[in-house]
């Protein structure tokens, strides 16, 4: 296992525990989990069954410098996009599709350029992953992107619903996943 992957690895196990431990003061709401749960489960099977193929260790398939070094910078800039635009979206951050009670329109940080800067961060830094530890991560990654364009169209519909005036500006003047883009 070369260094780029354990620092990848742990990286992302430091990630998703802060992240699990920085959503117990988030504002009550409906949650999606239950929406958005056979894509879950989808998710997670294919990631246990990629490991029990060994699809993600022992095949070193990357051993370009240069590969990994863009890798680790991809997805290095993922997870502080992630990151970033979390600590902006404060107490009004919940799982994908979540309906916050009192929720509040965030044009601050990320949010003036991507209206959905954690799926594009977490996109980002999965697709890093990719290219720094093993093609096999495009897998998780494409299911993975799936389920967050999914999200976002619907997250849009509701918080059109719900700043009727307001969120058209918003999304005229930003785009949903990819700066200038898309």
């Amino acid at each position: 296992m070369h260094a780029v992957e354990i620092v990848i690895f742990a990286l992302w196990a430091l990630f998703w525990l802060g992240w699990l431990a920085a959503s117990f003061g988030n504002k009550p709401g409906r949650s999606g989990l239950t929406r958005g749960m056979g894509a879950r489960v989808v998710f997670s099977v294919v990631i246990i069954v990629l490991f029990r193929l060994h699809a993600f260790r022992g095949r070193s398939l990357i051993s370009d410098p240069w590969l990994l070094g863009i890798g680790l910078a991809l997805f290095l800039a993922g997870l502080g996009l992630a990151l970033w635009a979390r600590v902006n979206i404060g107490r009004n951050w919940g799982t994908p599709m979540s309906q916050k009670s009192d929720p509040v329109l965030v044009k601050a940080g990320p949010y003036s350029v991507i209206r959905h800067p954690i799926y594009s961060g977490i996109i980002l830094a999965s697709i890093g992953t990719a290219m720094a530890v093993s093609p096999y991560w495009l897998i998780p990654t494409a299911l993975l992107g799936t389920y967050f364009v999914y999200s976002a169209f619907m997250e849009e519909r509701f918080m059109s619903e719900r700043f009727p005036e307001a969120y058209p500006e918003y999304k005229r003047s930003t785009k949903m996943l990819i700066p200038f883009v898309f």
